[in-house]
């Protein structure tokens, strides 16, 4: 048996090349656009000293403000996510192991937002705290672009998350008089 090849010119070889990788689909490499907005929705005023707070259901954390020592009262702020202006659901995690409050620093797992804080007491006190994952049409949805806020006084704040973006952390350092600090991140979807 006779087997016949035929050498292909090396430009001809490369054009080939070329017709061969511009005619892949993009849309095989490419994510789809989606639009995402973040919406205030539930704001409550709990007292500092005993607080065991959680967002209401698909809601999460995206914003606090505190004035005043341990005997006075603190605001959460709860947002809704939407992706294509459907809701991105929430799905509860556990409670974190107690921390004292006076050097609590907490970061939420990769991809997971805050929903909850709970605190008993004074600086001396325990914090902990809850995180949630995010799920749109079944998919995970993530969380990007963590930074921290500049230093906030503990006893007279007020936090708010940026555009598109929830609340992924807090750390305190003292007392009524110490420093306040909160990690915010923006929510984004590559589906």
């Amino acid at each position: 048996m006779r087997i016949y090849s035929k050498a292909v010119p090396a430009a001809l070889a490369a054009a080939a090349l070329a017709v061969m990788t511009a005619a892949t689909p993009a849309s095989a490499s490419s994510a789809t656009a989606v639009t995402i907005r973040v919406e205030r929705a539930y704001a409550e005023y709990v007292p500092e000293w005993n607080t065991n707070f959680t967002c209401p259901t698909n809601q999460v954390l995206t914003g606090r403000s505190h004035v005043g020592d341990e005997n006075a009262w603190t605001t959460y702020h709860c947002s809704w996510i939407f992706i294509n202006d459907e809701q991105v659901q929430v799905h509860l995690g556990d409670w974190t192991p107690g921390q004292k409050e006076s050097r609590s620093d907490y970061t939420a797992p990769l991809d997971q937002a805050l929903v909850g804080r709970s605190h008993t007491g004074d600086e001396n006190g325990t914090t902990r705290y809850r995180t949630a994952t995010l799920y749109w049409q079944g998919q995970q949805v993530r969380l990007t672009g963590a930074a921290w806020t500049g230093s906030h006084k503990e006893s007279n704040h007020t936090t708010n998350a940026g555009h598109n973006q929830v609340m992924t952390g807090r750390k305190h350092s003292g007392d009524e008089n110490g420093k306040t600090w909160y990690q915010y991140s923006t929510v984004a979807f590559t589906g």
